[in-house]
């Protein structure tokens, strides 16, 4: 019997996959810049707002927000638009013929995401305590556990996205109408005691107001509320379950 012997794609093939994947995302610069440049808006026009204020404000609801909606942008809207506009050109099948999976796209995709996400968080920390004030978590180890569960909730809603999206400007129309209703129910367009009580109850329970709210407790060292820890669960189980059952690769 005659064994075929399957070449798989090893480091180098990985790194260079990564690479080509960073450029693409470099190249798009509104993609580039929305993640890093709102968020960092959003952060210091509040800022100069709360100026004279105690600092706990700032790090309870300002930081809070803005690092929520850099995972989000990124999660929702960014990486979706990739992983269709591929699709769309027949990039992931012609892979599919090829030792390099189409799912490595979609992991490469996801590694670069979290590096930006990563960036847009350095930057937004850096800023809130050298002109702002803002004190670094003072649950550090819940912080990151936090902002990593949220991550991957924020991500799995993207990847739906990209699994229901025909093209990738159907993918960017779908990711913002959901990063906007979700937002406006976290708490994006101002605080959610302004909302109505059941409206407010909602927007708690999905990801975008749930990561306000946990990543906010872990800044101030106020017990996390398990609830909010749930939300983002359920929130990652379920879009993930749904991107694997709809999601086509051509």
């Amino acid at each position: 019997m005659t064994h075929i012997e399957i070449h798989r794609p090893g480091p180098r093939a990985w790194a260079t996959l990564i690479v080509c994947e960073s450029k693409m995302v470099i190249r798009d610069t509104a993609g580039l810049l929305i993640p890093l440049g709102l968020p960092l808006l959003i952060l210091v026009m509040n800022g100069l707002n709360t100026t004279g204020q105690a600092p706990e404000v700032f790090e309870r609801y300002v930081m809070p927000l803005v690092l929520t909606i850099v995972i989000a942008t990124v999660g929702v809207v960014n990486m979706p638009s990739f992983l269709a506009y591929y699709r769309r050109l027949k990039i992931l099948r012609r892979l599919a013929v090829t030792p390099a999976n189409p799912a490595m796209v979609l992991a490469a995709q996801m590694i670069v995401g979290l590096a930006q996400c990563l960036v847009g968080i350095v930057i937004g920390v850096t800023v809130a305590v050298t002109l702002f004030g803002a004190g670094l978590p003072a649950n550090l180890g819940t912080a990151i556990a936090v902002l990593g569960l949220a991550t991957l909730a924020m991500f799995a809603v993207g990847a739906l996205v990209a699994a229901v999206a025909p093209t990738g400007n159907a993918a960017v129309a779908i990711g913002l109408t959901l990063f906007f209703a979700l937002g406006a129910t976290g708490g994006m367009f101002g605080s959610t005691e302004n909302l109505p009580s059941g409206l407010a109850t909602v927007g708690e329970a999905l990801p975008f107001g749930a990561a306000v709210q946990a990543i906010g407790d872990a800044w101030t060292g106020a017990p996390t509320d398990p609830a909010h820890l749930i939300a983002l669960a359920i929130a990652f189980v379920v879009s993930a379950l749904g991107a694997v059952a709809l999601f086509r690769w051509d």
